[in-house]
């Protein structure tokens, strides 16, 4: 499956499409080459998308898997014709048009997430979730904290960048981070511009010997990255976030999704139903 290629093909970004097809391949144990088609809203792009995946199977000797969401027939039938040397997924006809049976009315066909993004209030707060998350990275700003959804405290490189973006990005929450540094520990407390605002802090902790790797390939040799200061740090964290009462998780072996979700099922579970 190394060899094979899949392709996700869209009338919009082409995200839809592709979290779902890697939500499935995830099942399997291969790593196959992904192609985004996004933008195929026309007859002749939807002919130049057959042409490349009909090429690519010829090159592989393996029908590409190519998951589609098409919502005009003319288009999406170029693709999925008998002509397509693909196996092709569609998610409008698996999923869409069984709902409109089920609700007896018809779907709007609309392409995307938003019909149009400028007004739509979701989109707007997103962008400001976005901004916020970008001002209080890494603690360059205790300003407005009160209006934090969450706030993630943890030592540095624990994850704790990534997941306040994706929190901003994916569900509009406006997650400021925090990291705790020695001089913390030597305290004994929590900074003190996070005090007031512990009932919204949420933990990221991290295994000593991967935080060492992560560390030692921004700073090689450091102490910062040596293992013993690691498993100092890391110690002093958790026992910091114990005796506060914050809920805390490892990101070892979580991705960013998974941490994400547990910190919106204990912070923001309101998130959750949308």
């Amino acid at each position: 499956m190394t060899e094979r290629s899949v392709f996700f093909v869209s009338d919009g970004t082409g995200i839809t499409a592709e979290t779902f097809g890697n939500s499935i391949l995830a099942q399997f144990p291969a790593k196959p080459r992904h192609v985004r088609r996004p933008f195929i809203d026309s007859e002749d792009k939807a002919r130049a998308v057959l042409a490349e995946i009909n090429t690519v199977a010829a090159a592989e000797g393996k029908r590409p898997i190519v998951f589609i969401t098409l919502v005009h027939d003319a288009i999406r039938n170029i693709v999925s014709s008998p002509d397509c040397k693909g196996l092709v997924l569609d998610m409008i006809q698996t999923f869409v048009e069984p709902l409109e049976v089920e609700f007896g009315v018809k779907s709007n066909h609309r392409i995307g997430r938003f019909s149009d993004a400028s007004q739509s209030e979701e989109y707007h707060d997103r962008i400001e979730a976005i901004n916020f998350s970008l001002a209080h990275d890494d603690g360059q700003s205790a300003r407005n904290l009160d209006i934090a959804d969450v706030i993630l405290v943890g030592v540095s490189r624990s994850g704790k960048t990534p997941t306040s973006l994706y929190l901003a990005m994916q569900h509009g929450i406006k997650a400021a981070n925090y990291p705790l540094i020695p001089d913390d520990f030597e305290r004994g407390k929590l900074p003190s511009s996070l005090a007031p605002y512990k009932r919204k802090c949420f933990g990221l902790t991290i295994d000593p010997v991967r935080l060492a790797q992560i560390r030692n390939e921004r700073r090689p040799d450091s102490r910062y990255a040596s293992l013993e200061n690691c498993r100092y740090e890391v110690s002093a964290a958790e026992q910091m976030m114990r005796r506060d009462g914050i809920s805390w998780l490892s990101s070892t072996h979580k991705s960013i999704e998974e941490i994400a979700t547990t910190i919106l099922r204990d912070i923001r579970p309101d998130r959750l139903i949308y």
